[in-house]
């Protein structure tokens, strides 16, 4: 009677690491859906969200076409001389510029050497830090586990090994889930 009482909630717990992150991740994503649905109010579901990702994609042609380039160089300009908003405005833009942007942040993942026996797993943010008069010091992003946030340190050169042969994405996935996620 134990051996078949173990087995069923041997059984179950499979089912809630199976079923857990599935409905976590389909509530989220229609939580997401959900919201930019009803940025623009239709009654039809599923029409605010298309008009959404159209209008953010009209935007995103209008701000390459080459006459209107001017436009939202002048309106960034603008947003800049506004204290508050423009280190609201350029955290949120150079945030976004490093996962999306033609100058990916997160790209070049390294191992750093911490002490003897220790390394940390992050990203190269910054190569050239001579502004700072610290010519041989890069800037390192590690992210923390399980959470949006992270830490930059400033890093000596000698300390940083370029991890090749690894996508960036993997590395990412393994800091974040705290090393549970394999590195493939």
């Amino acid at each position: 009677m134990s051996f078949t009482y173990r087995r069923v909630i041997s059984y179950f717990f499979r089912g809630l690491l199976f079923l857990t992150p599935l409905a976590i991740t389909i509530y989220v994503i229609y939580q997401i859906f959900l919201f930019l649905d009803n940025l623009i109010p239709v009654p039809i579901p599923g029409i605010g969200i298309l008009m959404v990702l159209g209008l953010i994609t009209f935007v995103g042609y209008l701000a390459s076409l080459f006459f209107t380039k001017p436009l939202f160089d002048w309106f960034e300009r603008a947003v800049f001389k506004i204290p508050l908003v423009n280190l609201l405005y350029t955290s949120i833009k150079d945030l976004m510029g490093a996962f999306v942007g033609e100058k990916k942040k997160f790209s070049s993942p390294v191992r750093v050497q911490v002490s003897e026996s220790v390394f940390r797993l992050g990203f190269i943010t910054q190569e050239d830090l001579t502004i700072l008069g610290e010519p041989d010091l890069v800037a390192v992003y590690f992210p923390h586990s399980y959470n949006v946030s992270g830490n930059v340190f400033l890093v000596k050169r000698e300390k940083i090994t370029p991890l090749k042969g690894v996508k960036s994405s993997d590395v990412m996935k393994f800091m974040v889930s705290g090393g549970v996620s394999p590195l493939e």
